[in-house]
């Protein structure tokens, strides 16, 4: 009797010593297929890179849509400061600098003495421009470069994406209704850019 518990008792000691080993073997083996897609695409600076560009143009996508066929109650305005946070270095410095300045001048000075010639649709596109050319260096630098940037990119993704499948009525039909592939896809690759700057971080 204690011969066949001291056996059981081995067994179950070898047992979860090969599956230890065998978890840290998968462990090695993953980090070294992330390293290896890494170096192919140049580096995780590349993929964070390319996925900025991404979630930048899919916010811009749907403030498009937004203002043509896909009229709703949501907050769209929220894309304003989610492209804030996105935007690739490049491209938030050009508009950052000089020419942003005289787009900004020129949108205010337009809306301030000739309002019938500034149309609605451009009051979210104007408002974006004045956001990155006044934003203290706390928000373009500090948070801007930082997981407080992440944070508010992934709660701005969460809130649309909830809202938008409470308005299809459920998940599924978010993929049914008219336009609403386009709208899914779009709100979901909004959480490419921040989850890769998660994965990044914890990889």
């Amino acid at each position: 009797m204690a011969r066949s518990e001291f056996l059981t008792l081995k067994t179950d000691e070898l047992t979860n010593e090969l599956m230890s080993a065998d978890i840290s073997e998968l462990k090695l083996v993953a980090k070294a297929i992330f390293d290896h897609a890494c170096a192919k695409l140049g580096g995780l600076g590349f993929g964070t890179s390319f996925l900025s560009w991404v979630a930048s143009f899919s916010a811009i996508y749907l403030l498009i849509l937004d203002r043509t066929n896909w009229r709703s109650n949501m907050l769209t305005s929220l894309l304003v400061p989610y492209i804030f946070f996105s935007l690739p270095p490049s491209l938030f410095y050009f508009l950052r600098g000089q020419f942003g300045m005289w787009v900004a001048f020129i949108a205010v000075v337009l809306r301030l003495f000739f309002p019938r010639h500034f149309p609605d649709w451009l009051e979210i596109p104007g408002s974006l421009i004045l956001l990155l050319v006044v934003a203290p260096k706390l928000f373009a630098h500090v948070f801007r470069d930082s997981w407080a940037g992440v944070v508010i990119c992934l709660l701005i993704g969460c809130y649309l994406l909830q809202e938008h499948i409470r308005a299809s009525g459920g998940f599924r039909n978010s993929f049914k209704h008219t336009h609403g592939i386009s709208n899914t896809i779009g709100i979901l690759l909004l959480f490419v850019y921040p989850m890769w700057k998660l994965i990044t971080h914890f990889v």
